[in-house]
C-alpha cells in the first residue's frame, strides 16, 4: 500500500527506538534502525495496536478535520455505534443533535445501517452454505489481516459492505431524493473509533471508491460534544437505530443481532490470529460466523475513542437494554428505509474482488521462494532464538528474513556480534604474542 495512503504514522522527534512497537505488530510491519522506528508501508494494516503500545506517542493516526465538512454544501455526520458509549447521557438524541450544533446539517446513523447489513448478511447465510465459517466483513483491519497473513480465507470474507460504508451510501441516496442535491455536494463524515476506517476511505475494500468523503476521530470532537451536551435540555427524537445496531459497538454484538448459535467472536488483533490459524487448519468448520475485530472489547477499545473501553461497553450494554423494547417498531423503521431507498442485497456486495497482499513471501518465484526459505533455516540455526528485539526486527526468524531479503546483516544480532568481537579479540592476543621471523627464538 502506498505510503501516503495510510493513516498510522510515526512521528520521529518523540522515538526513542524503545522497541515495544515492533514486539506488538500483528504483520511485523516494524522495524527500528538508527534508534528509529519504521514503518514498513507493504505491511502495515493499519490496526492502531503500535498507537496503544508506544509509551513516547510517536506512533498516531491521520484524520479529517472538522474544519474539512466545510468543503461540502451538504453535511452528513455517520457515528459510529461507539460513538454513543462515549458520554454519559441519559438520552442518545442528544449526542445526535449536539453533532448538529457542532456544523453538520444531517445524520445517519451508522448502528441502522448495522441493522440492515444484518438483515442482508442473514439472508446471504442462508444461501451460501459451501464456505464455513463465514467472516466478518466490518473490520477493515482485519480484512486486511486475512490479505496479508492468510490469504487462503479470503474467499471465506463476507462479501457485503460495512456498516459505514451502507450508512454513506443510503445517506446520499436519501438527501438526494428528498432535497435534490446532488451527490457530489454531500459529504459524508464517519465519526470514528479507529484508524482502519481512514485507511478503508484512501482504499476501500471491495469497491473503487467509497461513498464515505472523510473520517473524523471521536476524540477529536469529544471536547466540542460535551460542551454542547451542557447546556442541553429535551430534544427533539431523531434516533431510529435499535439495541441490535448500537450492539455493533461491542465484541459479540454483531453475532446476537444474526441471531444465530454457531459463531465466534473474537477481539484483540492478536486473538484473532489465533482463531484464523485454527480455521485455516480446517478446525472450525462446524462454525458458521466468525466475527473477529482488532480492538480489545471491540470498536469500544478502538485508539481514537476517549471512555475507558469497558466503561464504554457496559454503557453499549445498558443502550441495548433500554432499547430492547422497542425492537419491533425499530426493525419495521429499518424495513421501511430498504423499501422506501429500493436497496436489495446485490447492492452492497463487493464490487471488486479482495486480493492476497503477497508482502510476507521471501520470492514471487517458488523455486528462489524455496531457496531463501532454507537460506533462513540456516541463519535460525545460528541466531539464539531468545526474540529479544535488540536487532530492531521483531524476532530471530523475521531478522533471518530480513537478512535473506538484503534489508539487514547477521552481526545486527548483538550474540553474533560478540561471538564475533571475542574471536576477533583472541586473534589479536594470539598476534601480539606473535615476533617476526628474525627475532623469533630456536626452541631446540
Amino acid at each position: 500500500m502506498p505510503f501516503n495512503l495510510h493513516s498510522i504514522m510515526l512521528d520521529r522527534e518523540k522515538c526513542r527506538g524503545c522497541t515495544n512497537c515492533i514486539k506488538k505488530c500483528p504483520t511485523e510491519a516494524i522495524r527500528v534502525r538508527s534508534s528509529k522506528a519504521r514503518i514498513i508501508d507493504q505491511r502495515c494494516i493499519d490496526c492502531g495496536e503500535c498507537i496503544r503500545t508506544c509509551p513516547y506517542h510517536a506512533k498516531y493516526a491521520v484524520t479529517n478535520s472538522l474544519d474539512d465538512i466545510k468543503k461540502y454544501e451538504y453535511k452528513v455526520a455517520l457515528p459510529a455505534p461507539s460513538f454513543y458509549a462515549q458520554f454519559e447521557t441519559d438520552d442518545i438524541n442528544k449526542l445526535l443533535h449536539a453533532l448538529l450544533e457542532i456544523g453538520f446539517d444531517d445524520i445517519f446513523e451508522v448502528a441502522k445501517a448495522a441493522e440492515i447489513v444484518t438483515e442482508f448478511t442473514k439472508e446471504f447465510i442462508s444461501k451460501k452454505r459451501d464456505k464455513r465459517p463465514i467472516i466478518s466483513s466490518a473490520c477493515p483491519a482485519v480484512v486486511r489481516l486475512i490479505q496479508t497473513k492468510f490469504p487462503d480465507l479470503i474467499d471465506n470474507i463476507l462479501p457485503l459492505a460495512s456498516p459505514m460504508e451502507v450508512a454513506a451510501h443510503l445517506a446520499k441516496k436519501r438527501i438526494n431524493r428528498q432535497k435534490g442535491i446532488e451527490i457530489d455536494r454531500i459529504g459524508a463524515f464517519f465519526i470514528s473509533p479507529c484508524a482502519a476506517k481512514m485507511t478503508y476511505v484512501n482504499l476501500p475494500l471491495g469497491f473503487e471508491r467509497s461513498y464515505v468523503d472523510g473520517v473524523i476521530a471521536i476524540k477529536d470532537i469529544y471536547g466540542l460534544v460535551r460542551s454542547k451536551l451542557k447546556s442541553m435540555n429535551d430534544v427533539e427524537p431523531i434516533s431510529i437505530s435499535s439495541g441490535k445496531g448500537i450492539g455493533w459497538a461491542a465484541s459479540g454484538g454483531e453475532s446476537l443481532a444474526l441471531g444465530i448459535d454457531e459463531y465466534v467472536n473474537v477481539d484483540g488483533i492478536h486473538n484473532v490470529i489465533k482463531v484464523l490459524e485454527e480455521i485455516e487448519n480446517g478446525r472450525l468448520n462446524n462454525i458458521v460466523y466468525f466475527e473477529g475485530l482488532a480492538c480489545s472489547g471491540g470498536c469500544v477499545g478502538g485508539p481514537l475513542t476517549v471512555e475507558n473501553p469497558y466503561v464504554a461497553k457496559n454503557r453499549i450494554k445498558k443502550w441495548s437494554s433500554k432499547l430492547a423494547d422497542k425492537a419491533q417498531i425499530l426493525e419495521e423503521n429499518t424495513r421501511k428505509i430498504v423499501n422506501d431507498l429500493g436497496i436489495k442485497m446485490e447492492d452492497l456486495l463487493f464490487r471488486k474482488e479482495l486480493e492476497a497482499n503477497p508482502v510476507l513471501e521471501l520470492d514471487s518465484d517458488i523455486e528462489e521462494a524455496m531457496k531463501k526459505y532454507e537460506r533462513v533455516n540456516e541463519i535460525l540455526k545460528i541466531l539464539p532464538g531468545l526474540d529479544c528485539g535488540a536487532c530492531g526486527s521483531p524476532t530471530c526468524k523475521t531478522l533471518a528474513e530480513d537478512i535473506v531479503r538484503g534489508l539487514a546483516n547477521d552481526t545486527d544480532c548483538i550474540f553474533i556480534l560478540r561471538e564475533n568481537i571475542k574471536e576477533l579479540a583472541n586473534k589479536m592476543v594470539e598476534l601480539s604474542n606473535k615476533l617476526p621471523p628474525s627475532l623469533e627464538r630456536d626452541e631446540e
